[in-house]
């Protein structure tokens, strides 16, 4: 766990480069403003399914995507305040293999991150995120082992908040956070602008942050709120009260 308990540590495990942007930039921005050391790990660039702007255009080349979608990604996290950094696995499909895990592993002992974010369990429209999904579990349980590299610290009992995906109904996503993204919604817009290989993506994701924010004021939320994202837990949450 971070030291500083107000401004939690967050970890974004995102399958393609782009995923975080849409899903969370929102949760980004709000966390870096508040203090929190936010790093977002991409899997893949996204180079061969999730780069149809850059495919349209004349003489484009797999290391041209990947070169772009490395600077729109970098530049949409600098946007947001993130540090980021990318692991070239390949998507389409995406594979994870051991050495790949261990450096997520390494990443985790390292950081020490109080929650991390990622995609849901189940997307049959895309298995990358199903993929993604695992892969943070699997690197989350190995960074808690005691027995493992002991020379690193173990990694705590980090909350893994799974993030609303293109399509939730036929996903089995059944949010239990609608997250008042409304100050930060700004960031977000600019952060989107930046991924210029999915841009018929952007009013997509300003439509749902409103329908979200919506639901977040039938919910109890202030009826200041105007966007929000909606996130799922993983584990249980752990308090003193009911609420």
């Amino acid at each position: 766990m971070s030291d500083n308990l107000a401004s939690p540590s967050v970890l974004v495990i995102s399958a393609h480069s782009g995923d975080f942007v849409w899903r969370a930039g929102g949760a980004i921005a709000l966390s870096a403003q508040r203090g929190s050391a936010v790093h977002v790990l991409c899997l893949s660039f996204g180079e061969r399914g999730e780069s149809q702007g850059l495919w349209k255009q004349q003489d484009m080349t797999l290391e041209r995507v990947k070169e772009v979608r490395r600077a729109e990604a970098s530049a949409a996290a600098g946007t947001l305040g993130a540090s980021i950094e990318f692991l070239d696995l390949g998507d389409y499909p995406l594979r994870v293999d051991e050495a790949a895990v261990e450096r997520i592993v390494g990443v985790l002992r390292e950081r020490q991150p109080d929650v991390l974010l990622t995609h849901v369990a189940e997307d049959p429209y895309n298995r990358d995120h199903n993929q993604a999904h695992e892969t943070t579990l699997l690197a989350r349980m190995v960074a808690q082992a005691h027995g493992h590299d002991r020379t690193t610290r173990p990694l705590g009992a980090a909350q893994v908040l799974q993030f609303e995906p293109h399509q939730p109904e036929v996903c089995g996503f059944a949010p239990d956070l609608l997250l008042d993204i409304s100050p930060v919604f700004d960031l977000k817009t600019k952060a989107m602008a930046c991924m210029t290989a999915q841009e018929h993506l952007i009013r997509y994701y300003t439509d749902l942050g409103v329908r979200r924010g919506v639901q977040a004021v039938r919910n109890g939320a202030p009826k200041t709120v105007t966007h929000a994202e909606a996130y799922q837990r993983t584990f249980p949450t752990v308090g003193e009260e009911l609420r």
